[in-house]
C-alpha cells in the first residue's frame, strides 16, 4: 500500500507523511526493531480460533493513531477514515490537526455504526489555556470518548524532507478545522507550549470528565508520574520518529514502561507497526493494543475509505493468524515467553 500511495501522492505530500526528524534514525529503527524480535510458538495448545475484541479499544487490539491532514491523502479526509474505523469497530484518534472538523468526523462515524467505539481526540498542550478549554468542551459536545494528550512536543521537530520541499504550510483550501474560531471563522496555527508541565494534566482532568490518556511516554519515571496524576492510560511513542531523532524504537521502550506501570493502567504503543506479527510482539511485551499511523494514510491515499478498510482487514487477518500459530486464544493471553531476540 505504501508503494501504491507513493505513486499517487505528490512527492512533497508523500515525504510529509513518510518522513521523520533529522537523519531519520529513529524512524527507521521503529520498523527494524520489530524484525529483531522473533516469535517462539507453543504447539498442541487447543486454543481454537482466536478471539480479538480488546476493551477499551474495540474489535481488535488496534487503534488508528492520530495523524494530521488526511485530506492531503484523499478528498474525503478524516470522514473516510472515521467510516472505516466505525465499520471495523476500532477506535480512531482524531488529530487536533485534522482537515475535517471534529463534528463532521463524528457524524461520519455514527453514520456507519452508532454502536461502534466512539473516536478519541488528540490534543497538544496549548499556551492559550482558554482556547484549549473551549476546544475540550467542543470535543465533548461532539461526542468523543476520550482525550489523548501528546506530551512529547514542547517544540516542533526538525524534518529535513519538509524543509527541502518547502512544505511548510497546507495548500490553499485546506485548514486545521479544529482550530477554527467559531465566531470569526479565523483558523489558528498549531502552537506548542514549551512551558507545559504536569499541571497541564491536572488542569485537563479538572476541565473534562472524559478519560485522559498521555501519548509520548518514553521514560519509566514519566510512566509512574502519569499513573500518579490520574492518567486513564498511556501511549508509549516517539511520535513516529518525527520529533527527537536518536530515541530508541518504540517497541524497545515498551517493556520498561509496562514494568513501571505494573498493570495499574493500560499501556498502548505506536511507531513502526506494519504487520499483524508486529502487533502480536507488542502485545507479548505487555501492550494492551497498538496504534497504527502511516498505514492508515497509505490506505487512504490508495482508495479512500475502502483503502483504510482493506488495511484493517489485512491487519485483522494477520493478527488472528499469528495468534493461532502461536497457540494463543486471545490477545490478553500473550506473554513475553513467546518472544526471543
Amino acid at each position: 500500500m505504501e508503494a501504491a500511495a507513493r505513486e499517487l501522492l505528490p512527492p512533497p505530500v508523500y515525504d510529509f507523511f513518510a518522513g521523520g526528524a533529522d537523519d531519520e534514525n529513529t524512524l527507521r529503527d521503529n520498523v527494524s526493531a520489530f524484525d529483531r524480535l522473533r516469535l517462539v510458538p507453543r504447539v498442541l495448545c487447543g486454543a481454537g480460533r482466536p478471539d480479538l475484541p480488546t476493551p477499551p479499544v474495540g474489535a481488535m487490539p488496534v487503534v488508528l493513531a492520530p495523524t494530521a491532514f488526511h485530506r492531503l491523502a484523499h478528498e474525503d479526509g478524516e470522514r473516510a477514515t472515521a467510516r472505516a474505523a466505525s465499520a471495523a469497530g476500532v477506535v480512531m484518534v482524531v488529530s487536533m490537526a485534522a482537515t475535517v472538523a471534529v463534528e463532521e468526523v463524528l457524524d461520519a462515524h455514527r453514520g456507519v455504526d452508532p454502536d461502534a467505539p466512539a473516536p478519541w481526540f488528540q490534543l497538544y498542550p496549548q499556551p492559550d489555556k482558554a482556547f484549549m478549554e473551549r476546544l475540550v468542551k467542543r470535543v465533548e459536545a461532539a461526542g468523543c470518548g476520550a482525550f489523548v494528550l501528546s506530551v512529547d512536543s514542547p517544540v516542533f521537530g526538525h524534518r529535513r524532507r519538509d524543509v527541502r520541499n518547502g512544505f511548510l504550510d497546507l495548500p490553499e483550501g485546506l485548514h486545521c478545522e479544529n482550530l477554527r474560531d467559531p465566531d470569526t471563522g479565523a483558523v489558528r496555527t498549531i502552537a506548542f507550549d514549551p512551558r507545559s508541565g504536569w499541571d497541564c494534566v491536572r488542569r485537563l482532568r479538572e476541565t473534562t470528565p472524559l478519560p485522559l490518556w498521555l501519548k509520548g511516554i518514553a521514560h519509566p519515571d514519566d510512566a509512574r508520574l502519569a499513573v500518579r496524576h490520574g492518567a486513564a492510560g498511556i501511549v508509549v511513542s516517539n511520535h513516529g520518529g518525527r520529533q527527537l531523532d536518536g530515541m530508541p524504537a518504540a517497541i524497545d521502550l515498551l517493556p520498561s514502561i509496562v514494568d513501571a506501570v505494573g498493570g495499574r493502567i493500560p499501556v498502548l504503543m505506536d511507531g513502526g507497526v506494519r504487520r499483524g506479527t508486529d502487533v502480536v510482539k507488542a502485545l507479548a511485551l505487555g501492550a494492551t493494543a497498538v496504534g497504527v499511523g502511516r498505514p492508515v494514510l497509505w490506505g487512504l491515499a490508495t482508495a479512500g475509505e475502502a483503502g483504510v478498510t482493506r488495511m484493517l482487514d489485512l491487519l485483522r487477518a494477520e493478527i488472528s493468524r499469528a495468534l493461532a500459530l502461536c497457540g494463543v486464544a486471545r490477545p490478553s493471553d500473550l506473554t513475553r515467553s513467546v518472544l526471543c531476540g
